[in-house]
């Protein structure tokens, strides 16, 4: 049952830290919700939304520079929708890594709503370097010979390391007619020419015989297409010319 105004989370939450021993109180000094404990005076700030946004995001920041406990609350809606509220995982993820803390709140019609904390704040972040990826990052970036794709833009085909080694295996094809995987290597420079030219991911090669292949009419469109990829790749690493030399 998604809610109308956030002011109906604040009882559900004022219920929740009160039974924790806190007392609570609304709207203090622009703040949705200020909880204080009585035996420590431990200060806890809770900023509410409808749904997490940049504007809630902001606002749990500037609350930073008044209490080290300042927690963001939201509903959850149950209808899965894909919104960027039900994404509660990366959103923890995030609260975490700024120092704050996250809960959500879920309303039914036949029963009370249900309070659940995702997060603490200050809790450390649980999402560790991810060493392979980088890994992967390093040599996509390594085996690329130019910048061919232009940020920001997927609507086009990108110019992978992949594709690129492709087309230097279509240029060694077209200049020695037909070929076998070995010399398709020494020409390009491409140590994996054997297995690019067997998979064929692009549909541009063709086997003629064992150990022989050629290229289809469109691996020579391709080649039309990508011409300022070879031309760069042949700038920064001249090819190996056709008699081996």
């Amino acid at each position: 049952m998604a809610v109308r105004e956030e002011s109906e989370l604040y009882l559900p939450l004022k219920h929740f830290f009160e039974a924790r021993g806190y007392e609570v109180k609304g709207e203090v000094n622009h703040c949705d919700l200020v909880a204080v404990r009585p035996d420590n005076e431990e200060l806890l700030i809770v900023e509410m939304k409808k749904t997490f946004n940049l504007a809630l995001l902001l606002q749990g920041v500037e609350r930073l520079r008044l209490s080290d406990n300042v927690i963001l609350a939201v509903e959850r809606n149950r209808k899965k929708s894909g919104a960027v509220n039900q994404r509660f995982g990366e959103l923890t993820e995030l609260c975490r890594m700024l120092g704050l803390g996250l809960m959500t709140v879920t309303f039914y019609k036949t029963k009370g709503p249900f309070v659940e904390v995702l997060c603490e704040p200050g809790e450390p972040p649980r999402a560790g370097r991810r060493r392979t990826r980088e890994a992967r990052l390093r040599m996509e970036f390594r085996e690329r010979s130019g910048d061919y794709n232009v940020g920001g833009v997927n609507s086009t085909q990108l110019v992978t390391a992949y594709r690129e080694k492709a087309l230097r295996c279509a240029w060694a094809l077209q200049t020695e007619g037909s070929s076998a995987p070995r010399r398709v290597a020494e020409l390009s420079g491409c140590s994996k020419a054997a297995s690019i030219l067997q998979k064929d991911y692009y549909g541009w090669f063709e086997r003629v015989e064992r150990g022989v292949y050629r290229l289809r009419p469109a691996g020579i469109q391709a080649l039309l297409q990508y011409a300022d990829v070879l031309a760069v790749w042949q700038t920064r690493v001249p090819p190996t010319a056709p008699d081996g030399r």
